[in-house]
């Protein structure tokens, strides 16, 4: 057990490094803990507006937000390792050429990925944390209950979004069938329970009362979903013969005013094929979304003067311009390598697909709108919402061209893009939480995305660093 979790801890550092270089690499933790230093030391300002418990809630929405995020292995596991490397590249899915059972590699994949990214993410933020005590007002007594909590929080997401996507893998209306279980059973205990709400949320509980009560709590919720995944995981996907009626050709004729019309009839059909967009709707998108609408509603308590629409908007237009990793990430560039096409084709290419997912964002806002009843923001909300997306898209090719999913991690591109995007996203949405018809001022985003895109045409056409 021992050396298949160094061999896995070795196999995803060399997979990073490899992409971008050690040294960024390296560098990704340092910029974490700088950036939480530095929001350590606005604390006091901070909660001038927002009251502690508040804030607090915020930190451990974001790392069980973070947990969601990664926990997509059970469904990336189909999708990403059967058509880009092969069902048995990686260590995880050895089990045929090791005396291994997919259980126990599931199980050290468990517990490196658990390792792997409280080195990642939750360990500088916590030494960022600590080192801005003395100055942030922060004990330093509550650091290691701050380190557990933060780490419950993690894992609790991980956890729930490996056991759905181990569903996933069964049965889509499984999925959804858990879910509206779920749902439903989190409404009646708010309806009909007399416990507090946080209690829905153990970490963030244990957080405000530590007790052996609730840490007992929060562990089992975190190993109930984990071993309910490592029973009913599979990384077997055997392959089955099916057929498909021609949707190529009358797709492309219904594409014929878009110059790179054939490659994104390409894409929508593999994301339609793959289930890819079904599953990253709902795991990188609509899960995401609703887990940062709940964080938006509980702040919106403390200020009630807060547009809960207008800010969810500004977030879903971040959200919304992921999608332009779904149809880079599943996609095996050096296949193009022998057609006449460049770089900027391609990137022309999965822009104008990604355009094409653009209905999603406009829906996630128009939900936001029926579920706060505050229509008469809909229109600012939907045009601050995608002229955030079409920017935050534009600077994302421009930082990362066609690998952004491989790229997110060297420290150079994630400092660019907070320089580039986080100012402008919070100016917007300060500027239209005085006066939502400020929101219309984002359609000014258009003609820097532009600019971007432009750039990046030229940027990326002499790459021949092999991320394939």
């Amino acid at each position: 057990m021992r050396e298949l979790f160094f061999a896995m801890m070795k196999e995803e550092w060399r997979l990073h490094a490899t992409m971008f270089g050690s040294l960024s690499f390296a560098l990704f933790p340092v910029l974490i803990g700088t950036i939480t230093f530095m929001g350590s030391l606005a604390r006091p300002f901070l909660c001038e507006v927002i009251p502690g418990p508040a804030l607090s809630f915020v930190v451990h929405a974001q790392f069980l937000l973070l947990g969601v995020m990664v926990g997509g292995f059970g469904l990336l596991g189909q999708e990403v390792m059967n058509r880009r490397f092969g069902q048995a590249s990686l260590i995880a899915y050895s089990s045929r050429t090791l005396p291994l059972s997919d259980r126990r590699i599931f199980t050290v994949f468990v517990v490196k990925d658990t390792v792997y990214y409280f080195i990642l993410w939750i360990l500088p933020f916590i030494s960022g944390t600590a080192l801005a005590a003395p100055w942030s007002g922060i004990p330093f007594s509550i650091i290691g209950t701050i380190t557990l909590t933060l780490t419950l929080s993690f894992l609790t997401g991980l956890a729930l979004v490996f056991l759905l996507s181990t569903i996933y893998t069964r049965s889509l209306l499984l999925v959804a069938g858990v879910i509206a279980a779920g749902v439903l059973l989190a409404v009646l205990l708010l309806v009909a329970g007399p416990a507090d709400p946080v209690y829905l949320f153990p970490p963030y509980a244990l957080s405000r009362a530590f007790s052996p009560g609730l840490l007992l709590y929060s562990l089992v919720v975190v190993a109930v979903p984990f071993a309910l995944a490592i029973l009913f995981m599979t990384t077997e996907y055997p392959g089955s013969e099916k057929h498909f009626p021609d949707r190529f050709t009358p797709l492309v004729s219904r594409l014929t005013g878009f110059r790179s019309g054939p490659m994104v009839a390409k894409d929508l059909l593999d994301l339609r094929r793959s289930g890819g967009l079904v599953g990253q709707s709902l795991f990188s998108f609509a899960l995401p979304l609703a887990l940062i609408w709940v964080t938006l509603v509980v702040l919106a308590r403390v200020l009630p003067s807060t547009p809960v629409l207008v800010n969810f908007a500004g977030v879903a237009g971040i959200i919304g311009a992921t999608t332009y990793t779904w149809v880079t990430e599943f996609d095996a560039i050096a296949g193009y390598t022998f057609l006449p096409l460049g770089t900027g084709d391609l990137i022309r290419s999965k822009l104008v697909t990604f355009l094409f997912l653009q209905p999603l964002t406009v829906t996630a806002v128009l939900a936001g709108a029926v579920a706060s009843g505050d229509y008469g923001s809909l229109l600012p909300a939907t045009v601050l919402a995608l002229s955030v997306s079409l920017y935050a898209v534009s600077v994302m090719v421009w930082l990362t061209g066609l690998w952004p999913s491989v790229m997110v991690y060297d420290a150079r591109v994630l400092a660019a893009s907070v320089v580039l995007v986080g100012p402008v996203l919070l100016g917007l949405i300060g500027a239209a939480s005085v006066n939502t018809l400020y929101a219309f001022g984002s359609l000014g985003l258009l003609f820097p995305a532009y600019l971007f895109v432009r750039a990046s045409y030229t940027r990326w056409e002499g790459w021949e660093k092999a991320f394939t």
